[in-house]
């Protein structure tokens, strides 16, 4: 059983058997030391995640230029560098991210509940500290994104049925949707936080019509590292507000679905 608002971090049971959600995501900004590579992180990183972690990759950046001097010829510049290291379970499907710009923490589905993964977060996130010595915390942000199989007839499927905010062609006896792109960015009016809401359509695939329900909420606040309560709180808040955006902007019909 998943439950999205559930156990000590909840504001209201909200539960869904089979949720949609494909990926989860904890994103801890941070300002780092002066000067510090991830790359020189790898060796230490490696010994502190490999038991839980054994999967190591990395991620690598290439920035190119190119300069032309008057009366000159181009000359071309590649600049390569570590962007994350990546610690991945066996299965793949839960790994832990040391960035240039600090800490991740995703899980793929199947996807049981955050409060699950919290432990697993903070533990993980005092190993990070240890590592990487930041100086303080810019932002946390969350984000959750949904794959939504909508039934449809003869490819055709009534968003309205499904969703609260959906799009509506101009004309819909002329015009049969088959693809879409909406975006909403808000600001939370009593806290601050930022919400960034994705909707898109694929492409059909059978009798059904995907929809990727992509939330991204955000706390763009300083704080002190080594302040897990502060943290777990931040990470509290923005949950409430995602689970806010998906129940406000799925029908009972579509929950439905889930349940």
């Amino acid at each position: 059983m998943t439950c999205y608002t559930a156990g000590t971090m909840s504001d209201a049971a909200f539960n869904l058997k089979n949720p949609p959600i494909v990926e989860a995501v904890l994103d801890i900004e941070c300002d780092l030391p002066p000067g510090q590579q991830v790359a020189a992180l790898e060796t230490p990183a490696r010994e502190r995640f490999r038991d839980r972690y054994p999967t190591f990759r990395t991620q690598r950046m290439q920035e190119f230029q190119i300069q032309t001097k008057p009366g000159g010829t181009p000359e071309h510049s590649v600049r390569q560098a570590v962007q994350a290291l990546q610690f991945l379970q066996e299965d793949e499907k839960q790994l832990i991210q040391i960035r240039a710009q600090g800490f991740s923490f995703n899980r793929l589905a199947p996807y049981t509940g955050l409060d699950d993964y919290l432990p697993e977060i903070e533990r993980t996130w005092h190993l990070y500290i240890g590592l990487a010595s930041p100086i303080q915390i810019r932002s946390i942000r969350m984000r959750y994104i949904n794959r939504i199989p909508l039934p449809s007839t003869a490819g055709i499927v009534n968003l309205e049925t499904f969703f609260k905010i959906s799009p509506r062609l101009p004309d819909e006896e002329k015009l049969k949707l088959v693809g879409f792109l909406n975006q909403h960015t808000a600001v939370e009016v009593e806290t601050g936080n930022q919400v960034n809401i994705v909707m898109t359509g694929q492409a059909p695939e059978g009798d059904k019509f995907p929809i990727i329900f992509d939330i991204g909420v955000a706390a763009l606040e300083s704080g002190d590292p080594a302040n897990w309560p502060w943290i777990f709180e931040k990470i509290r808040v923005l949950r409430n507000l995602k689970n806010l955006v998906f129940r406000e902007t799925l029908t009972e019909t579509c929950l439905n679905i889930f349940r």
